[in-house]
């Protein structure tokens, strides 16, 4: 079993939080390619973040490599090997089912959705996982996709069966912790475009459908959010008022992922300079992600969604669209506020911090830019390792 004191410490107040980067940011998707994207680079990371300690990482592993583990057997020798090394998992990303960093991804991130068998057995698997990997006495968190992609919208039947895929999830890590005493749960993480997109949907989802049936502690204990930033950011949601809604909810929040996205405010733009800043933008369109866009052109109006960059760039070739805010699901440096004519939402993440701290109830902190592969190269200053680094000590400078 591993050693459970990779806990970063706030410089604000007594409270405890465990913080890692997310290695969904390495390709491969079996356990092969698990295991040496660690020793390449996550070691090197924690010699700039922990050289003298552990060092606390958020795991992806596929369904592949998580079928691996346990088809093997492999599961207590790779914690042995964790812990020989110095990293210790607090928490999986249950999200991407397959391989996360294949030449083509968009949509195929939501398969299998909540109404397909293969989705709660790999969430299963995780949990079996977790539980060996986890120290003794420590709780471990797993995300997972916000049921699946929102277009076309469910049918009742299906409704039915994302409902139902979650309860009996709630139900067998109810039994782990009575057989153990081992508390894990499982957080749904509202995107963009997804079934669940906002904090009011998961909050509907959860009194219209999860606890209208069945066991209530068990739903509320065991099923949480995965509250991701940046695609709050993105939602046009504010961090506090969203917060406070879980809470209100009696919904608890078992993971924070920090990430930033892309922010672009054309009405603070001359307006000569913002076709070259759209142009900036379009930098980021690529063949490998989806990268929803919303766009509100005032304050008063609803934001207009796009189901990806291109889409909201086509429109935009009317100089008379060139005007609003922008926000890009493409998550970006932690540590940047702006580059060229582009802002992040750097600001939403040092408001969620500083509400993190004051709350107390969040333990497990994620840093989540899995997308160096594909920024420009003008954001990435050093390697993959360097990157990773600068951002958690950012994070801990501000944290």
């Amino acid at each position: 079993m591993l050693d459970d004191t990779a806990v970063f410490h706030s410089s604000a107040d007594a409270n405890e939080f465990q913080v890692g980067y997310c290695t969904n940011v390495h390709s491969g998707a079996d356990l092969l390619a698990t295991r040496a994207n660690l020793e390449k680079y996550a070691l090197a990371v924690k010699q700039q973040v922990s050289p003298d300690g552990p060092m606390a990482v958020g795991l992806w592993l596929s369904a592949q490599a998580a079928e691996d583990l346990l088809r093997h057997e492999l599961t207590e020798a790779f914690a042995d090997w964790l812990g020989e090394v110095g990293l210790v998992p607090f928490t999986l990303n249950g999200f991407p089912y397959g391989d996360f960093h294949a030449d083509i991804v968009k949509h195929a991130v939501y398969q299998p959705d909540w109404t397909d068998i293969r989705r709660r057995r790999y969430t299963e698997n995780l949990i079996q996982i977790m539980d060996r990997l986890l120290a003794p006495g420590a709780e471990g968190s797993i995300s997972t996709l916000p049921l699946a992609w929102g277009s076309p919208p469910p049918e009742d039947s299906q409704w039915v069966e994302f409902a139902d895929g979650l309860r009996r999830i709630a139900s067998r890590l109810k039994q782990l912790e009575q057989e153990t005493g081992r508390l894990i749960y499982v957080c749904i993480e509202p995107e963009p475009g997804c079934v669940l997109q906002r904090g009011e949907d998961v909050i509907r989802f959860f009194e219209d459908r999860l606890l209208a049936d069945g066991d209530e502690h068990a739903v509320r204990r065991y099923l949480r959010v995965c509250h991701d930033i940046c695609h709050g950011a993105v939602m046009f949601e504010d961090q506090g008022q969203v917060l406070q809604r879980y809470q209100d909810a009696g919904i608890q929040i078992g993971k924070v992922q920090i990430s930033s996205a892309i922010v672009l405010r054309l009405d603070a733009l001359p307006h000569q300079q913002r076709e070259s800043a759209l142009e900036q933008l379009r930098g980021f369109s690529e063949d490998r992600y989806l990268h929803q866009t919303l766009v509100r052109h005032s304050a008063d109006e609803s934001p207009v969604f796009f189901e990806d960059l291109p889409a909201a760039l086509d429109q935009a070739s009317d100089p008379s669209q060139w005007c609003g805010e922008w926000r890009v699901h493409h998550h970006v440096p932690i540590y940047l506020d702006r580059f060229g004519a582009l802002e992040t939402s750097q600001k939403d993440i040092l408001v969620c911090l500083e509400l993190l701290k004051r709350s107390g109830q969040v333990r497990h902190v994620e840093v989540e830019t899995y997308s160096w592969e594909i920024l420009p190269r003008s954001l990435r200053r050093a390697g993959l390792a360097d990157c990773i680094a600068e951002e958690l000590l950012w994070l801990r400078e501000h944290f």
